[in-house]
This record gives C-alpha cells, structure tokens and sequence, in this order.
C-alpha cells in the first residue's frame, strides 16, 4: 500500500537543487538563443514572421512536447540523473549544429530534435527533486528551479547583446553546444535520489507505458484543482509564446537598437526573474501554510497587480522609468509563475507517477500555451503587414496579452479546491486507490 513519507532536505539536497537550476538555465538558454537573436538571425537566414514563429514554436515544441511525456513517464522507471545526462548531451550537441544554419529547413531540423534532448530534464527534475524536499518546502524548491527559465532567458538576451556583436550568432550557438557537452559528463556522475514510494533495497518493478497512461487520466480525472491549475498554466503561456516576437517588436516599432535592448533587457529579465521566483516560491509556501487555500492563490493577487503593467507596457514611451520598471515586471511575473504551479501540481498526484504528470503538464503549456502562442502571433503579424496595418506588433502582443488574463480565474478556482482535493488524494493513497495493478 502506497504511503507520503516524511522527508528533510539536507544541505546535499540544496546543492543538488543548485546543480539542477544550473542545467535549468542551460536550457532555457539554449531554447530562447533563437529569439534572443531574432534580429541577427532573422536578417541573416531571410526568414519570415511566420517562418520564425515556426522555428520558435511548433518545428520545437511538437518534438518537445510530446517526447517529454514519454520521457516523464520514462524517468519513473529508469536511473534519473543518466536520462538528464542523455538528455542534456543531445540538445546540447543540435544547439551547436543550428549554428551551421543556412535557412528555414536546415535550422528546423536540429530544432525539432533539440526538443526531444530538452524534455527529458524537466519532468525528471521535478521527481527527483519531490523526492528530496518536503511539501512545505516543495514551492521553494520548484521555484528555485525555476529560476532557470528567466535567468536562462536573461542570460541568452546577454550573450545575443555582448558575444553576439563581437564573435557572431553561429559561434555563440557552438560555445553553448560545448559547455552543455561538458556538464553533461559531470551529471553521469550523480547518484540517483531514494524515491519515496520504493521501499530501501526494493527495485523498480516498473509498470507498463500503458498503466502509467491509466493512472495519468484517473488522476485527471479525480482532481479538478489539478486540471484548473493546468489550465491556468496554459493561459500564461500564450503571452510567453507571442513574446517570442519582442526582440523584434522593440527594434522594428520602438526603435532601439539591436544589441542595446538585449543588454538591457537581459539585465532586467535576470534581476526581475530571480526576484519573482524567489518571491513566488517563498511566498507561496508562506499562504498555502497560513490560509485556507492553495499556493495558486498567492499567483493570483500577483497577476492582479501585474496584468495592467502588462498592457500599459506596450503603450508606454520606450526609454522612459515607467518602461523599464514594466520590463522588470514582466519578468517578475513570469519568475513568480514556477513555484507556485509546479508544487501544486507535485502536491496534487501519487508520487510514483509525478515524472508522468509534470511532463504531461510541460506537454499541454507547451503544445497549446506556447505553441499556439507563437505560432499564432506569427501568422498574425504577417496578416497585419499584409493589411498594412500599423503597430503589428503591438497589437499581436496586447491581443495575447488579454488571452493570458484568463488565468486569473482558472488559478482562482484552483486554489480554492486545492486542499480538499489533496486531502481526498492522500485518503485515496493510503488506500491504495493509485497502486499500479500486478501485470
């Protein structure tokens, strides 16, 4: 019979946690190179807004996404830190192949296949790092994660503004290939973490692809706060998805130059990013102890703030205090996003298929959020200057913009659910309602 056991995070764990954002910020680096150098590359390759909303969107993440559920449900059966270490030196040797980029096909085939390596990190991450902190401590812990997606996105604007004048986009793409080559071979040789539903000594038995497929939808099924937090991911990510065009929005409408703003703009998505996970992850650990209702809650009343910046951003004069101030916001929201979400989710399925359900959660953000966002805005963009419409990208941003503040509701009703929903989960554990049925 399955049963939570009470775990401490040790200080190997917090180092453990360190290591594992590093590679998060690889990542996250090595996917946003291709819009951070949009204005290189773009020019460069003679590419469309619609080609580059492929290459951004659906050529990677229809690879990512679907490969990450099989991945996730992958690292519930096999040795954790090698699937990562396999993981990382696949993307890592196709980031430096997209730098031999000579148009669309060449830089979408190494882009489809970089998602395939990228998916393998996340959903085994989050298992291994459930399995090493404690629940009240889980929206710290993803959020520190976490805060490899606005530093990596910091970070790659920053090697687009500073490397990328002085050695060009393509060696850029060759250097980062290499260092992820390298702490690839240093994660081969991390030990695998005790899983808390295996007993010490005890083997994975592992269930069939179809079992775990089974209980991924029974779980759907049994939690609405599970699927209202998803959803309200998903929404989130539309705005992340059109914003693939920034970089190109703040040259062609605003009239920065090109390596100026990715300077600017990466120093602010560092500084606002590691403000808002820590703020995320810290505070939401903080309400969901203190009040009646789930961490998502405290994501809520930071996008009430928030959201209005967003859409007095895109209006604002560029250059001005209140425009940088709303840069620094909106990374401060996407920062604050991770930890309250990821641990609600962790929080909210049997622990022996959390690998499967963070990596079909990756799967939906990515696949309709992320995917539809760029994709979408791309086409969108096109038909605008077709029309001979101005501002087309301010108007594709503030549509999406508005599409992402239907979170706000969804994360509402989530965070009221959240407890009787995770108390009916642990009832239903204890039970052995979730146990993988004898093959």
């Amino acid at each position: 019979m399955s049963t939570v056991k009470p775990i401490e995070a040790s200080t190997r764990s917090y180092m453990f946690l360190s290591f594992l954002t590093l590679l998060n910020v690889l990542n996250f680096v090595d996917r946003q190179l291709l819009a951070s150098f949009a204005n290189f590359i773009v020019p460069d390759l003679n590419l469309t807004n619609t080609e580059f909303g492929l290459l951004t969107g659906l050529v990677f993440i229809m690879f990512y996404a679907v490969m990450g559920l099989f991945m996730g449900a992958l690292a519930d059966l096999v040795h954790r830190p090698r699937l990562i270490a396999a993981g990382l030196f696949i993307w890592s040797l196709l980031t430096a192949a997209s730098g031999m980029a000579k148009g669309f096909m060449s830089l979408a085939l190494p882009r489809m296949f970089i998602g395939v390596g990228e998916s393998a990190l996340t959903p085994t991450a989050m298992s291994l790092i459930a399995d090493r902190f404690p629940p009240a401590k889980l929206g710290f812990a993803a959020g520190f994660y976490y805060m490899g997606v606005p530093i990596g996105v910091g970070v790659s604007l920053l090697v687009a503004g500073y490397l990328g004048p002085a050695i060009g986009w393509r060696n850029c793409f060759y250097m980062l290939g290499a260092l992820g080559v390298g702490l690839s071979i240093v994660m081969l040789f991390v030990k695998e973490t005790p899983r808390q539903h295996v007993q010490a000594g005890e083997k994975i038995k592992g269930p069939g692809m179809m079992q775990i497929a089974r209980l991924l939808f029974k779980v759907l099924r049994f939690s609405p706060a599970l699927c209202l937090t998803m959803a309200g991911g998903v929404a989130i990510h539309f705005i992340l998805g059109a914003a693939a065009f920034e970089q190109l929005w703040f040259v062609q409408e605003r009239g920065f130059e090109r390596a100026h703003i990715a300077q600017m703009t990466g120093w602010l998505g560092v500084a606002g990013g590691i403000c808002g996970n820590l703020f995320g992850g810290l505070g939401s650990d903080w309400w969901q102890q203190n009040r009646r209702s789930g961490r998502a809650m405290f994501l809520v009343f930071i996008m009430l703030v928030l959201v209005p910046i967003s859409f007095m951003y895109r209006l604002a004069e560029p250059g001005s205090l209140f425009f940088w101030f709303a840069v620094f916001c909106g990374y401060f929201q996407l920062g604050s996003f991770y930890g309250p979400t990821f641990s609600s989710v962790q929080e909210l399925v049997p622990p022996q298929i959390r690998s499967t359900v963070v990596a079909f959660y990756l799967l939906v953000l990515n696949l309709i959020g992320l995917g539809l966002g760029i994709t979408l805005s791309g086409i969108f963009i096109d038909y605008l200057m077709a029309e001979g419409i101005a501002e087309p990208y301010t108007k594709t941003l503030l549509v999406f913009t508005a599409l992402s503040a239907t979170a706000i509701p969804l994360l509402y009703w989530a965070a009221i659910r959240f407890h009787k929903d995770r108390d009916r989960l642990y009832a239903a554990t204890e039970r052995g309602e979730f146990d993988f049925a004898p093959r």
